[in-house]
């Protein structure tokens, strides 16, 4: 009798663990609105697979994420009305994914004090006078600068083995605007790929939109007429790594694996994932905790990453220097912006202010320059958005007009 007993209390502890458990999860309804779609195979599909990913994650802890998406927003009304909408419809915290679509959210923002609004890749909300209003952007140059390893390793492969003399090293990049957010990035790129190949040089081309599949082929197309032996790009489709196939000239990508688009051209992309922020942001306003104003996290917390090495077309030793160079970055002796690695007119640069990506300075910042470094995305009081812009020797602007 008294085993019998004994096993109907483990039966009865069971279910009432099973029915606390159960009664422990937590159900949230999250908006995420995109300057894209899925279809896009690049930026936005990047956002997408990181939302895939945090949902697991948040759901191993007990809270079950309802996702409401918005597409094909870039600005304004638009983009206040989906931020309305998602609002309106119970959304606790919503996720605008394009720097352009932070004012129409500004504007929505301050008739929903409950409501949390993050604008990612931005720098506005952070220093605005609303509590519900935050920004994130992962540092993105330090993976940039690793995929510019990999480019300056391919060139001086070219190089030694006589397929290319070393004033053919050019690099071609495709550059969505021509303000902080793209400089840093391919300034970063730039000098990862100087410094495993010293005669490597860059021209940019700016196509004055995050995402035209067509103007990025476009430009891409240029810059193989120009003699560019790699493409890069900081614009959200793969037309520039089809094109670069197209004229027997090698890539290297960004937000997506683009080998499957590219399989002849792509030898690695970079990507910020967004998972560790989507998790971190959903738990706060889950748990009413204050989600931090600017937050922003790089390799040593994995929120930078890179694809997976095309070893049939990469250099020798490829794999072997990006870990050496991943983790002299993670560890803190090397720093991309080295202003030994860099000179402005034939000087090295040893002051710079630091302003945001509108190009204002913001007084209580200061010097971004000390340590011998530029701190990018580190400046106490400073957006983690990017705001290095500095035009550095060995880079040529095909045009200005962005």
């Amino acid at each position: 009798m008294k085993k019998f007993i004994s096993m109907l209390l483990a039966v009865v502890m069971v279910f009432a663990l099973c029915a606390a458990s159960a009664s422990a999860e937590t159900d949230i309804k999250v908006g995420m609105i995109c300057i894209g779609d899925e279809n896009d195979q690049g930026y936005t599909y990047n956002f997408i697979r990181s939302t895939e990913t945090a949902s697991e994650a948040l759901k191993a802890e007990g809270i079950n994420v309802e996702w409401v998406f918005k597409y094909n927003l870039v600005e304004g009304d638009p983009v206040a009305e989906a931020n309305e909408e998602l609002a309106d419809d119970g959304c606790a915290i919503i996720f605008n994914n394009s720097y352009g679509q932070e004012p129409a959210m500004l504007q929505v923002a301050k008739d929903y004090p409950e409501t949390v609004f993050v604008g990612c890749t931005n720098e506005g909300s952070w220093k605005d006078n609303l509590d519900n209003t935050v920004n994130a952007f992962s540092r993105i140059y330090e993976g940039r600068y690793l995929a510019g390893v990999v480019a300056g390793m391919k060139l001086q492969e070219m190089i030694d083995n006589g397929e290319i003399t070393a004033d053919e090293a050019v690099i071609g990049y495709v550059g969505a605007y021509s303000f902080a957010e793209v400089i840093s990035g391919f300034t970063a790129y730039y000098l990862g790929a100087k410094s495993v190949c010293p005669s490597a040089t860059m021209k940019v081309q700016f196509v004055g939109s995050w995402s035209d599949a067509t103007e990025e082929a476009n430009a891409a197309q240029a810059l193989c007429d120009m003699g560019c032996k790699i493409i890069s790009q900081h614009s959200d489709n793969t037309t520039p790594a089809t094109t670069a196939e197209k004229n027997g000239v090698f890539h290297t990508g960004y937000n997506a694996d683009m080998l499957a688009a590219a399989p002849a051209a792509s030898i690695i992309s970079t990507r910020i994932d967004w998972t560790n922020y989507f998790v971190y942001a959903i738990k706060a306003v889950v748990n009413g905790e204050t989600v931090d104003a600017d937050y922003s996290n790089g390799l040593a917390e994995g929120e930078v990453v890179l694809t997976t090495l095309n070893e049939d077309i990469c250099a020798a030793g490829t794999a072997e220097k990006l870990a050496e160079v991943e983790a002299a970055i993670a560890d803190g002796s090397l720093h991309v912006f080295d202003t030994d690695t860099f000179t402005v007119a034939g000087e090295k640069v040893e002051s710079c202010l630091a302003l945001d990506m509108d190009g204002d300075f913001t007084a209580d910042t200061g010097e971004a320059i000390y340590d011998g470094y530029f701190h990018e995305s580190e400046v106490p009081g400073l957006q983690s958005a990017p705001f290095f812009a500095l035009r550095i020797d060995g880079i040529e602007w095909v045009n200005e007009a962005y």
